[in-house]
């Protein structure tokens, strides 16, 4: 019984509106959210368990790969490396795709954001199309798994669908939901919905690797052959997909999981930074950060703690297998926010909640071997958060085109300010691919350029 389950969980005040008929809440709603959540987990978070704590320990700067190293001849052996995990078939991609697009002005999924500067391409279509490059190039057919969530799933598989899973095939493409958790009150008490079931919150990118378990999708990977997953989100237009020097890398010294970072460009910069704590690679958020940390300089007088992390990492599918199998879950963090509810009358409120998620970088602390790679933020970080100013739509096709430019401007084109350059995967992923085919580049460009 509906009303019994509300009770066992102590939520009795809507136990009591569905006993009344309250008008305003829907018992199958209800029902049905109560089925897609872990009930025991819910009750050891509500009694105070499993939760994080800031990380204590001897701090020190983590041991990085600067992002020159890309460029010199000690890189081709992991170069290789990583060409021969792609071409051996034994590298995933997997995104993280269950934002909806709201902060950009469209209620659908983030992925279908528009966001490439002169083709407008979405999100999905530019992570699509980098993989169908990399398949010509190595002769495979990368996997690519999609985490979405309940809210855009149906949304998402219909997107690929309609665009005929934009040149990959579909049977490539493997979509999964990640985890849900109920917002509750300060008094731990769940949170009715505005549509009258409660309110669920998803479970944090962290929730990845439990979905992965859960959705059976560590299973498939291990029947594909797949030993390596690249991890990255949706919303990073210049994200390097399975990035070769990065495979390589990671899986030449054996590592569970791996990160790239860029170079903070404030001490204010509310990023996360990778640091050792205790001999462990471990990120420590910004919120976490004591200014003794924050401010800290190296004997130059440069910024100490300067590895930003851009949430692109490497990860073992054995190690991820271990995480969910042997009871070394990650915390869950506690976030307070306003939450839309409705009150005892059925009428819209809006209340502060507590919701529980937790974040992939936690895991960096169970791997027994760990790489951290520099990238140049003007190369392969722009985030897509919110419509102007910075980290938005504008600046990301700002700096797609900046980058692109960067790659015309150095196969000898020149071309007047502010004509906006998109050079699609398809045409090159890289600028020495792009330099191979400068005789594909038009020499004059009036009003603005797309390579294909």
């Amino acid at each position: 019984m509906l009303e019994k389950r509300l009770r066992d969980l102590g939520q009795d005040h809507i136990a009591d509106l569905l006993e009344n008929n309250a008008f305003h809440l829907d018992p199958e709603r209800i029902r049905q959210d109560l089925d897609a959540i872990d009930l025991d987990l819910v009750r050891q978070l509500m009694a105070g368990s499993h939760l994080y704590t800031p990380p204590r320990g001897d701090i020190h700067p983590a041991e990085v790969l600067p992002a020159s190293f890309a460029t010199t001849k000690e890189a081709l052996p992991f170069i290789e490396k990583g060409t021969h995990l792609l071409e051996s078939g034994r590298i995933a991609a997997l995104v993280v795709a269950g934002g909806q697009g709201s902060r950009l002005g469209i209620e659908a999924p983030k992925g279908v954001v528009e966001v490439t500067p002169v083709k407008h391409k979405s999100l999905f279509q530019l992570h699509a199309e980098k993989i169908l490059a990399l398949n010509r190039r190595f002769g495979v057919s990368i996997p690519l798994f999609v985490m979405t969530s309940r809210v855009n799933d149906a949304d998402t598989k219909s997107f690929f669908g309609k665009h005929s899973f934009f040149g990959l095939e579909s049977e490539s493409v493997h979509f999964f939901t990640q985890g849900l958790l109920p917002s509750l009150t300060p008094e731990g008490a769940f949170i009715i919905s505005p549509e009258g079931g409660l309110f669920l919150n998803p479970d944090g990118h962290g929730g990845t690797l439990m979905a992965l378990k859960r959705n059976r999708c560590l299973e498939t990977m291990e029947h594909l052959g797949i030993e390596e997953i690249f991890f990255f989100q949706v919303d990073n237009p210049l994200v390097q997909v399975c990035d070769p020097l990065f495979i390589g890398l990671h899986a030449s010294q054996g590592a569970q999981m791996s990160s790239k970072v860029v170079r903070k460009i404030s001490f204010e910069e509310k990023v996360g930074v990778i640091t050792l704590i205790d001999g462990k690679t471990s990120l420590v958020e910004y919120s976490d950060m004591a200014d003794d940390l924050r401010y800290a300089t190296d004997d130059r007088g440069e910024m100490l703690y300067w590895a930003g992390s851009i949430a692109i990492h490497m990860i073992n599918r054995s190690f991820v297998e271990k995480i969910t199998t042997e009871d070394l879950s990650l915390p869950y963090h506690r976030a307070r926010k306003k939450i839309q509810t409705l009150d005892v009358a059925g009428r819209t409120n809006e209340i502060e909640g507590i919701k529980f998620e937790t974040f992939i970088f936690d895991a960096l602390p169970l791997a027994e071997k760990s790489v951290t790679l520099e990238v140049f933020r003007e190369h392969e970080f722009a985030p897509v958060k919110n419509r102007s100013g910075q980290d938005s739509l504008e600046s990301a096709m700002e700096m797609q085109s900046s980058l692109h430019r960067s790659w015309i401007e150095d196969a000898g084109v020149t071309l007047d300010p502010g004509i906006p350059v998109e050079i699609s995967p398809l045409f090159a992923l890289t600028r020495e691919e792009c330099l191979g085919r400068e005789h594909d580049i038009p020499l004059s460009v009036e009003k603005e350029l797309y390579l294909e």
